[in-house]
């Protein structure tokens, strides 16, 4: 995968995706729930751009290296600079879900958390019903720290678990090296 941060023109195979890709993301996704026009694709690409550079969010868009095709998004979130950690979250394009894009960015982009970003921590959270989002969080090294009893609406309107999913400096140390052996 090529991950990098979203530019000004990404609107359109963002949107694309996210359209080809509804059905499968309307269930976990709040905000992939209504869709957007090319046009305010754009605009949220453009208002991520800047949020990168304003260190706000780090939206990171997923391409495949073979065809640059628009895979997915991922991104670090709910950042807190203080410590720091930070979360991540991800979706994937219908077609290439299974296909191990997922897991391949979320190690990426914990190692880039921790060796670039100097993290502290960074966690996963999903809902507690997402089998393959949770799935991804263990395949990647993290541990699963709790479930949080009705702590968010799903996009149906019901209260749902989350589960939270982590990894601190340490341990990230700790499987680098045990890797490298």
């Amino acid at each position: 995968l090529i991950i990098r941060a979203p530019r000004p023109g990404d609107g359109a195979v963002v949107n694309a995706a996210v359209r080809e890709s509804h059905d499968h993301l309307k269930p976990w996704m709040p905000w992939a729930v209504n869709l957007q026009t090319v046009e305010e694709t754009e605009m949220t690409v453009r208002q991520g751009a800047a949020r990168w550079l304003l260190r706000e969010d780090l939206w990171m868009l997923l391409f495949r290296k073979e065809d640059g095709m628009y895979v997915g998004g991922s991104g670090l979130h709910r950042i807190n600079w203080s410590v720091p950690s930070f979360e991540i979250g991800y979706w994937v394009r219908a077609r290439l879900e299974g296909k191990g894009y997922v897991t391949e960015a979320v190690k990426g982009i914990t190692s880039f958390a921790f060796d670039r970003l100097k993290a502290e921590r960074v966690e996963i959270r999903c809902d507690a019903l997402n089998e393959r989002s949770a799935a991804v969080a263990r395949r990647a090294g993290y541990t699963l720290e709790g479930q949080l009893r009705h702590d968010d609406w799903t996009t149906q309107g019901t209260l749902r678990d989350t589960l939270v999913f982590g990894i601190l400096r340490a341990e990230y140390v700790k499987q680098q090296t045990t890797r490298g052996t």
